[in-house]
């Protein structure tokens, strides 16, 4: 997959609004706050063009955004390809947009570890979702051979907030529980368990729910399912289904002392959120658009022509949600972008 890159960066519109209409509720107000890769804007880091931007607070409480398929110029194919890459920011007030503040391997963004594209086994290694457990940063990556076609998962880890990375020795295959644990999202509960929600990387199945103690992320025998049996769900259970659909890329993250899951919903066209009291109540929870896909040339700030991702970004609230949002003309090759929105009324 080549996720991508930002043409000129663009001052934020009025705000647009979006939402799944309730009787009695405010709809969703939305902004798009910049772009945050592009000529310009990440041109210092020789990456003018890559997608994703997956965030997480590090352990020296820097943010850190990891991306995928990365390009030196503003273009899929641009030359000097990378994935995944990670920039350092920060973001004082998040109603003003992310600031680079460095990339991880000097001046110019290095690719994580070494390995070459386009090999005998994989062509790119494309990162899932990234968390901080206490002192360590856990990525899980899918090795892919060809866009959607997972040859096997894994997790990289880093003890220095992001600047190095070590294969953890966690490889999981692509077809384990019937393909839906190749693209994750996980979130740390305050139970001491990471909750994992998974699906297959083709944008065509249902998510399923595990979880696993915090200090055994990286040791498949303690991702414990979430299922029902002979009409009961309960933990340990064979993983069914939680909720139905056509996923894309997840983040699953706690919040105001709630969770929230967002995610590209492929089979609408969209980025849609949910929010519960736990993960396992994923599937009794309420859906809101948040962002609408659209077309070339008529977006506004909640409509996004050819949108995914939809990463929430540390420091934000159920009441202010700031989201990493990528796009890309499949088309021309350009925008292949990362880009900043803000979602405000959520809660209601």
């Amino acid at each position: 997959m080549f996720p991508g890159a930002a043409g000129v960066h663009s001052a934020p519109r009025a705000e647009a609004v979006t939402g799944t209409a309730r009787p009695g509720t405010p709809a969703l107000r939305v902004t798009k706050v910049a772009d945050l890769i592009g000529p310009g804007i990440t041109t210092r880091f020789g990456m003018e063009a890559a997608d994703l931007g997956i965030p997480v607070r590090t352990p020296d409480g820097r943010l850190l955004f990891v991306f995928g398929d990365t390009f030196r110029e503003a273009r899929v194919g641009g030359g000097w390809w990378r994935s995944p890459v990670a920039l350092y920011g920060r973001a004082r007030l998040l109603s003003n947009r992310v600031r680079w503040t460095g990339a991880v391997g000097g001046e110019q963004a290095q690719q994580l570890w070494a390995y070459g594209h386009d090999n005998a086994v994989f062509s790119t290694a494309l990162p899932s979702d990234v968390i901080t457990v206490g002192d360590t940063v856990y990525l899980h990556v899918m090795v892919n051979k060809g866009l959607g076609n997972v040859v096997w998962t894994e997790i990289w880890s880093s003890d220095d907030s992001g600047a190095t990375w070590t294969h953890s020795g966690a490889r999981f295959p692509s077809d384990l529980h019937g393909g839906l644990f190749q693209l994750f999202t996980w979130g740390l509960g305050d139970d001491g368990y990471v909750y994992v929600c998974s699906t297959g990387f083709q944008r065509d199945k249902p998510l399923v729910l595990h979880r696993v103690p915090s200090g055994r992320i990286t040791d498949l025998n303690f991702y414990e399912p979430w299922g029902e049996l002979d009409g009961t769900w309960a933990w340990g259970n064979p993983p069914t289904p939680i909720l139905a659909g056509k996923f894309g890329e997840l983040c699953l993250r706690p919040l105001d002392g709630k969770w929230i899951l967002t995610w590209f919903n492929a089979g609408d066209y969209r980025i849609d959120g949910i929010i519960v009291d736990t993960p396992a109540k994923l599937s009794s929870g309420r859906r809101e658009t948040l962002i609408w896909g659209g077309d070339w040339g008529s977006e506004d700030d909640a409509h996004v022509a050819q949108l995914y991702g939809g990463y929430i970004i540390p420091g934000s609230t159920l009441d202010d949600l700031h989201l990493s949002v990528s796009q890309w003309n499949t088309e021309r090759g350009w925008p292949y972008r990362a880009m900043q929105f803000r979602v405000r009324g959520l809660r209601s």
